[in-house]
């Protein structure tokens, strides 16, 4: 709109002077050589305006013929350079797509056509790497290091290359040097994982640091790092500097308050230095977040020399913060069979045996043995179910990173040295059948022996035509004959055993527990050549 009204401020200024011009006529007189020309004012000047457009356009058409070959040099090429980007697109379409072929002729083509230019630089690159010519590769990248605008990328290509051919040090000086030139994210990871395998704690905080200043990282993500490489540094530290792997340990509880491991060193230095109060605080509020069986054996043994009513009733009150969870129920249990209250421990575990539709996990069982063994002494029928059920029975959460269990939480995982790997979880049971309700009855022999073999079971299973020694504990789980097929009658009161016929497991077999039995439980025999008849426990 302002445009419009310049302009018609202009038009209506020409008009008033051309007007005013026309109302004045005047006279022009050029004497030149002896020739005298007279015209009026109005004619003078549009006769000078065309004058100068001609000469204008003289000067154009000259100017245009001059600059004719560098024009048609420029439109050459421009024309060039289109069909180079032209063949670099179809070569980066051919690269990710995995067609090395393609992308190879596409690159020759890119690069003769718009020469070494950074995209075609990243297309050969690529290329060779597609191909698996390492050593065009690492040459490109090399080329790319000596250009400023692809030096990162250079930097980046060779770390690749290095950490794929397994020189961990070439590939942590590339690493470093690209984190000099900026924090990015890859170099930080690179530069934390080298310290963090070699437990450089220090060095791998003040990386974690550089990207959060830098934003590399996220907020939250970096807290998590910082947390956990601080409480590798409390628990390095715990016997040299008490007072400072406390301040560490307690700083990873701000910047994460559910990590266990560092609320388990707070609380133990806390106590060393014979602060229960705090010490009982502290690991209360992280009992409260997450029921840990790590944080339970702090709380119950959190002062040395104390008798075993005390642990109990420590752990009593410790299972009332957070009285739901399957934890305070193993805690509780444990404290009381050492302190002896049997009555006790068979009321904590009750609920999770009455569990139906769960079957009860290898702690279970082998805590419920223990009980018996206490209080019925290491003969006990009963002791010896629990100990058959442990070896079958589902894992417990575990610390697990990267398929390895661990007794204890590691800041690290032990096979790939990431950060922060560990985490409390069930381990995956390879074995094929985990529910008690899978029977073999109905199954014919070759079926069941397939299937017997898919669930690799602990120990050989045998099977005999014989009548099996009835248990007032164990449960049989041998297939029975099908119902069409009739008993043979006993020729004799006391007929011979057939031999027995063993099927041995492929997998590898797992360790036993031994089963002793009294002279008024026979129980299983312990030579197989002593019976015909042995019994696979569940």
């Amino acid at each position: 709109m302002i445009r419009v009204i310049v302009f018609l401020v202009l038009l209506a200024a020409l008009a008033l002077g051309l007007s005013w011009l026309a109302d004045r006529p005047g006279e022009l007189v050029l004497t030149w050589q002896g020739l005298r020309i007279e015209t009026s004012l109005l004619v003078g000047l549009a006769g000078l305006i065309g004058a100068f457009v001609v000469l204008l356009i003289i000067w154009t058409a000259l100017r245009f013929i001059f600059r004719l070959p560098s024009l048609v040099a420029l439109t050459t090429r421009a024309r060039r350079r289109a069909r180079g980007y032209a063949a670099l697109s179809r070569g980066m379409i051919a690269a990710a797509a995995g067609d090395p072929r393609y992308a190879m002729r596409a690159t020759r083509e890119a690069e003769k056509l718009i020469g070494e230019d950074p995209l075609t630089l990243l297309l050969r690159a690529q290329t060779a790497q597609l191909e698996g010519d390492r050593r065009t590769a690492e040459t490109t990248f090399s080329r790319m290091v000596e250009r400023p605008e692809t030096r990162l990328l250079g930097l980046r290509g060779l770390h690749a290359e290095a950490a794929r051919r397994g020189d961990d040090h070439a590939a942590h000086l590339y690493a470093q040097q690209a984190h000099r030139i900026a924090p990015l994210g890859w170099a930080g990871e690179a530069l934390l994982d080298w310290h963090v395998r070699r437990s450089e704690w220090r060095q791998a905080l003040d990386i974690v640091e550089t990207s959060r200043a830098q934003k590399a990282t996220k907020r939250e993500h970096a807290d998590r790092q910082r947390a956990v490489l601080l409480t590798a540094q409390a628990r390095d530290g715990a016997d040299r500097d008490p007072e400072g792997a406390l301040r560490q340990a307690r700083e990873a509880l701000k910047l994460a308050p559910g990590l266990v491991p560092a609320a388990v060193i707070a609380g133990g230095l806390l106590s060393r230095r014979n602060d229960l109060r705090k010490a009982s605080r502290l690991l209360e509020a992280a009992w409260r977040m997450q029921a840990h069986p790590d944080l339970a054996q702090a709380y119950v043994n959190l002062r040395p020399g104390d008798a075993a009513r005390e642990r109990l009733t420590r752990a009593e009150h410790l299972a009332a913060l957070n009285p739901r969870d399957v934890e305070s129920a193993f805690a509780l249990a444990r404290a009381a069979l050492e302190a002896r209250e049997f009555g006790k421990a068979r009321a904590a575990l009750a609920p999770l045996l009455a569990a139906g539709e769960t079957r009860p996990t290898r702690r279970l069982c082998l805590l419920m043995a223990d009980l018996e063994e206490t209080e019925h002494g290491p003969r006990s029928g009963a002791l010896r179910e629990w100990l058959a059920r442990a070896a079958r029975a589902p894992r417990d959460p575990a610390w697990i990173a990267d398929g390895v269990i661990s007794d204890r939480w590691e800041p690290a995982s032990p096979v790939t040295g990431k950060l922060d790997a560990f985490h409390w979880a069930v381990p995956q049971d390879q074995l094929a059948a985990q529910d008690e309700r899978l029977s073999l009855e109905s199954m014919s022999d070759d079926e069941s022996e397939e299937v017997l073999e898919a669930i690799a079971p602990p120990i050989a299973v045998i099977e005999a035509t014989a009548t099996p020694v009835e248990a007032p504990v164990l449960t049989p789980v041998a297939p029975e004959p099908p119902p069409s097929t009739p008993e043979p009658a006993a020729p004799a009161p006391t007929p011979a055993p057939a031999p027995p016929r063993i099927v041995a497991p492929r997998a590898p077999l797992q360790a036993l527990y031994p089963m002793p039995h009294s002279a008024d439980d026979p129980g299983p025999p312990r030579d197989p050549e002593a019976s015909a008849t042995r019994l696979p426990f569940a």
